[in-house]
């Protein structure tokens, strides 16, 4: 196991308010405008990307934060560096990212959705290389003190295939879903996260 230690210093900072810093404030406003921005525009679909991207994310981040508490350590970690973590392997300004990852990425989708470029399906395709780039974006982080993989199985080979794959997956598909399946997708799994947060932190403190 890798930086064990990292579990019990993301513990002692976990929804910390003494922790918070005032950045957030302009980085919420900042990800608000570019919502406000398409839904003036009535773009719908890089919305739907968006949003389908960040109700993933947090099923994930929930699920690891489940994992550290039935083995004791998460798969990954933020021990360190954020103005507040909201869960054990996030902090929230990873977290609005990923709220506009997907939102910003499906900006660079052709505009049909089965061209194939190098005999991929673009959709495939560019979740791949997003995968990929992100993927490659936390080789860097765990060279930081802010993000720690725990387990030495887990590393960027598996966040490739098990996280960035879903994640991207997910918004680049449901981008060209018709209105009412990319709202009971992104209703059904945003209604399962919070019910899960308010029963697994806000209840059982779990999480």
């Amino acid at each position: 196991m890798n930086h064990p230690e990292a579990t019990a210093a993301a513990l002692a900072i976990l929804r910390n308010p003494a922790t918070f810093q005032w950045v957030v404030i302009p980085l919420l406003a900042l990800v608000l405008y570019i919502y406000a921005n398409e839904f003036a525009q009535r773009n719908w679909k890089p919305i739907a990307a968006g949003l389908a991207l960040y109700v993933v994310h947090w099923f994930y981040e929930i699920l690891n934060a489940l994992i550290q508490h039935f083995s004791g350590h998460a798969l990954w970690t933020v021990p360190t560096g954020t103005a507040f973590l909201l869960l054990i392997g996030v902090g929230i300004e990873i977290s609005l990212m990923f709220s506009v990852a997907g939102l910003i990425m499906s900006k660079f989708l052709p505009a049909d959705p089965k061209m194939k470029i190098a005999g991929l399906n673009n959709r495939l395709l560019f979740t791949l290389v997003n995968a990929a780039f992100f993927a490659l974006i936390e080789i860097f982080l765990v060279q930081t003190p802010t993000f720690v993989w725990v387990y030495p199985w887990w590393g960027a080979l598996p966040v490739f295939v098990f996280v960035y794959i879903p994640f991207f997956a997910a918004a680049f598909y449901v981008h060209d879903w018709l209105p009412r399946r990319q709202i009971q997708f992104i209703g059904i799994l945003g209604a399962i996260d919070v019910v899960l947060m308010i029963l697994l932190a806000g209840i059982l403190h779990w999480i």
